[in-house]
């Protein structure tokens, strides 16, 4: 190990410690750090920018939640084994949806003319559902979840409709997730 990656452990040990101290501005710094490392290893995976740039965001909440479980084996390390972890599974989830669809789809095939009409009675109204749950978010986030998750926009499409910087977006979106988790259950939407 060269001079250069010891200070560089250091550093990011340092940074791990006052994390667990309850510094955000040093969780800030390790997402600086690690983001491109952890966004070229989901990606790896997924081969989908807009699913790479969700699945790094959850990383990063789920890296700052096992930190506390984190014995300075190595961080890189640790890190990238939590995110491609991670990348699978959602691929994995994925999967199954699709096998599912698939499957639900070749039923509604087989149902009757009204069957079929009150299926998509019933998904519009999730639809509908989703909507206006929607609307009871913080209208500070309300713009930046409409724009990339319903109208799947880029990040740097945001900031410039809302003359902003691309990390703000970012940070918008992870807040409006945070939310979200804290905020909404499963049986909002059954």
């Amino acid at each position: 190990m060269n001079v250069y990656q010891e200070r560089g452990r250091e550093v990011t040990d340092e940074l791990v410690e006052k994390v667990r101290a309850g510094n955000d501005h040093a969780f800030r710094m390790l997402i600086e750090t690690y983001k491109q490392t952890i966004y070229r290893t989901v990606y790896s995976v997924l081969r989908n920018q807009k699913d790479a740039e969700d699945v790094t965001q959850e990383v990063f909440i789920k890296i700052y939640t096992s930190l506390p479980q984190y014995k300075n084996q190595g961080f890189k390390t640790w890190i990238t084994r939590i995110a491609v972890n991670h990348a699978i599974d959602l691929k994995r989830k994925r999967e199954r949806q699709k096998e599912e669809l698939q499957d639900e789809h070749s039923s509604e095939v087989n149902l009757g003319l009204t069957d079929e009409v009150e299926a998509v009675f019933f998904r519009n109204e999730r639809r509908k559902q989703v909507l206006r749950k929607l609307n009871d978010l913080p209208e500070g986030y309300r713009d930046v979840v409409y724009g990339y998750y319903i109208n799947e926009k880029t990040f740097k499409q945001i900031a410039e409709e809302q003359q902003i910087q691309v990390k703000s977006v970012e940070v918008k979106l992870y807040r409006a997730r945070n939310w979200m988790r804290k905020h909404w259950k499963e049986e909002d939407f059954s």
